[in-house]
């Protein structure tokens, strides 16, 4: 499949009027039950939720924003494993549809740059796009140690990042390129998920 194939070809997404219009805990789970049957896809996506609700945390963000972020890092892949061919279009018109807060819906719309060609703005939306594929490498490595995220260490995420044959499936170029686009050094974000990932909630 191309990439381009995935563009969405448009930077617009929600109604400004819907600021503040967020899914319910139980709106969520039920799509995320409904429309996501891969359990390792579910585990991906509810870590980094965690990981997006601590980020916004640390950042001092009233709790209708921690919302906000939990509901995108939530629901980002949501249209993965059904309709691959849709992502991230089905989502983001599912939630459009809800009359959805229009910045959850743009972080996911720009969640992989080169792949839907809409470029990460806000906070919410760069952060989104760090976590997604380092999430997903640093989880690939907790679960070949034999103690998984205890004493894990950012010298040792590198020196797998540096493996390209270790989840190969993980693009070093979009770790690379989010970090550069949020400002913040790759180490200071894998030090971020080693210390946050293991308490997510996966039930």
């Amino acid at each position: 499949m191309q990439q381009s194939s995935l563009f969405l070809n448009r930077n617009e997404f929600g109604d400004a009027t819907n600021v503040g219009n967020l899914l319910s805990p139980a709106e969520a789970k039920a799509i995320l039950d409904e429309w996501v049957k891969n359990d390792r896809l579910k585990i991906h996506m509810k870590q980094v939720a965690h990981l997006m609700k601590n980020y916004a945390l640390d950042q001092g963000l009233n709790d209708l924003e921690v919302q906000k972020w939990y509901l995108a890092g939530l629901l980002h892949d949501a249209d993965w494993d059904q309709w691959p061919e849709q992502h991230c279009r089905k989502i983001i018109e599912e939630l459009e549809n809800r009359a959805i807060d229009p910045e959850v819906i743009r972080a996911i719309a720009s969640h992989g740059p080169r792949y839907f060609g809409v470029k990460p703005v806000s906070l919410m939306d760069k952060m989104l796009y760090a976590f997604d594929e380092l999430s997903g490498f640093v989880h690939a490595y907790s679960l070949m140690r034999p103690e998984g995220y205890s004493g894990m260490e950012v010298k040792g995420v590198k020196k797998r990042l540096k493996d390209k044959t270790f989840a190969a499936q993980v693009s070093r170029e979009d770790i690379q390129d989010a970090s550069e686009r949020a400002g913040i050094p790759v180490d200071e974000l894998i030090f971020f998920v080693i210390t946050h990932q293991a308490g997510a909630d996966l039930s």
